[in-house]
């Protein structure tokens, strides 16, 4: 811990605000006006493990809008009533929802005899409006959810069902209607996503292990002269004289580095932290190390660090001035094409995507910074979970199992229509159609298994092969597969959460002194951080020892 010399710096809601939310998602996703859940679908006679949906046949690339029902599934459609299944996922709207939900539900009513209602709620809005929608029981089917946006927390707060508990009030629906799931997916996936013993959410099949770095503007580097200099970067330092030529070549008119909250220099993802299953709590090990004690944030000088370099890079005028307000998404920003670098994720093949994904094929570019690594927060960071507002949670899995099955459903929700949105190429491999500005979600590592995703022709053919081997030698977390349970400390753990919205973004981009950190830390002393800290290291502990 920090000396005191060093060291830096639920709820009644308001009703109009719930109420607004509710209607906002009902006029999206349709409103049966009924809650509660069943651990049965509509009009079914009783869950059993013989009707879990069986998409063999339309996995294949050949599968069609025309496929009979007798190639979906083992469900028997004829006692299933019609059921409007509310799709609810993180990332920006989209113009043709309608064309695209019109032809899922052509596709989908002869399977599972349901329909689909989209909707999102756009990155920057998502953390913030998530708790309004659970505390107002907002009826929702298939929800993303991530260990980055607050998943073990609101589940915590009775968001998401558990998945696979029998005796859960929607029972074993993974056994029951999830077997293409367990199938298909990496059994490390569902058992390090899990909070006390069970999953609230599916896990995409995708990429394993996780790296940090940068996503840059190639067309503008070649331009400035930078193209070499991009290539010698081994640090986030080795930015700061990239950024100010940016800066000093281009002024106002291209920011040098977008920043907004949740993608800096001190997300997970590039400062090695493994929150333990949800970053909005404060509580750490580092991913990178070996050492399982459990720490503040602000007990690793790491952090410390890196707020202080973010600092400089904004006095100097290098990230965008509303970077703490900003709800802008990296990938919109982008889009918008006045700036040049984003802080990211990264994978193989991470650059094509997103330029596939912002409308700029062919001119953006990846540097990895720092290892390659392996924890639960990887599992988890990216799942989706079924609302306890459901009213047929066995119909929502029986979707979320056909995205992990079913080829041309999964290429449909997540690039739109043929010769619409995008063109075959070959039969796995497409460009860009005629109308892809209208349905480019860009958000297939949230919406289940990457692995059938079709591949643009601009990016590698051998990209889910890459995939593999950049999860081999990924160094693992030494809390791996643990996921803490935040049942036991919710009060103290809701308001660690509303104090870092007081600060978080504002360090974290460097819009404000780093000193403020020593205030935000002492706010989390006075309000409960040390039992949250007990309560994670206990429970890490008794994990660990459950190992040996």
């Amino acid at each position: 811990m920090l000396s005191k010399s060093k060291r830096f710096k639920s709820t009644t809601l308001l009703m109009a605000v719930v109420l607004m939310m509710s209607l906002v998602l009902a006029a999206c996703g349709g409103n049966n006006g009924n809650e509660g859940s069943s651990s049965s679908p509509s009009g079914s006679p009783s869950a059993s493990p013989s009707a879990s949906p069986s998409a063999t046949d339309s996995a294949s690339p050949s599968a069609s809008p025309s496929a009979s029902p007798s190639e979906s599934s083992g469900v028997d459609v004829s006692k299933l009533e019609p059921y409007e299944i509310k799709v609810l996922w993180e990332g920006p709207a989209q113009k043709d929802f309608p064309a695209v939900e019109a032809a899922i539900n052509e596709y989908l009513k002869p399977k599972i005899n349901a329909t689909v209602k989209l909707s999102t709620l756009d990155w920057g809005q998502y953390n913030d409006k998530m708790p309004l929608l659970i505390a107002g029981r907002s009826p929702m089917d298939v929800v993303f959810t991530a260990q980055w946006n607050g998943h073990a927390n609101n589940v915590a707060k009775g968001g998401f069902l558990a998945l696979n508990d029998p005796k859960g009030p929607a029972g074993n629906l993974l056994e029951q209607y999830g077997q293409d799931i367990i199938k298909t997916l990496d059994p490390a996936f569902l058992e390090g996503a899990k909070i006390n013993g069970f999953n609230y959410g599916v896990p995409t099949n995708k990429e394993l292990a996780a790296q940090g770095g940068v996503l840059y503007r190639t067309d503008i580097a070649e331009e400035l002269g930078l193209t070499e200099q991009l290539k010698n970067v081994k640090t986030v330092a080795d930015l700061e004289p990239i950024l100010k030529t940016v800066k000093e070549k281009k002024g106002s008119a291209i920011i040098p580095l977008f920043l907004k909250d949740g993608e800096t220099f001190n997300t997970h993802y590039m400062i090695q932290h493994d929150y333990l299953g949800d970053t909005t709590i404060d509580g750490l090990v580092r991913k990178d190390g070996e050492d399982s004690k459990v720490i503040s944030r602000f007990e690793d000088p790491a952090y410390m660090d890196q707020l202080k370099l973010t600092r400089k890079f904004f006095e100097e005028g290098l990230i965008n001035k509303d970077a703490a307000t900003t709800t802008l998404g990296t990938q919109d920003a982008m889009k918008k094409g006045n700036v040049f670098m984003i802080t990211s994720s990264m994978k193989p093949g991470k650059d094509a995507e997103f330029a596939n994904a912002v409308a700029l094929p062919g001119k953006i570019g990846q540097i990895n910074l720092g290892p390659r690594t392996v924890s639960t927060g990887e599992t988890a960071g990216s799942m989706l979970g079924i609302s306890s507002t459901s009213k047929d949670p066995a119909r929502a899995m029986m979707f979320i199992n056909l995205l992990h099955s079913d080829k041309y459903l999964n290429n449909l929700i997540n690039f739109g229509i043929e010769g619409k949105h995008y063109v075959k190429v070959s039969d796995n491999v497409i460009k860009p159609g005629p109308n892809s500005a209208d349905y480019n979600p860009g958000v297939a590592w949230e919406l289940g298994n990457q692995f059938l995703n079709y591949t643009f022709e601009t990016e590698a053919p051998d990209k889910w092969d890459q995939f593999k081997i950049f999860n081999e030698g990924a160094h693992k977390s030494p809390a791996l597969g643990f996921t803490f349970d935040v049942e036991p400390v919710k009060s103290q753990a809701a308001i660690l959460i509303n104090v870092g919205k007081q600060y978080a973004a504002a360090l974290e981009t460097g819009s404000i002194d780093p000193a403020k950190a020593q205030e935000w830390y002492d706010k989390e002393k006075k309000n409960g951080l040390d039992k949250v800290l007990a309560e994670k290291q206990k429970q890490l502990d008794a994990f660990l020892a459950s190992k040996k």
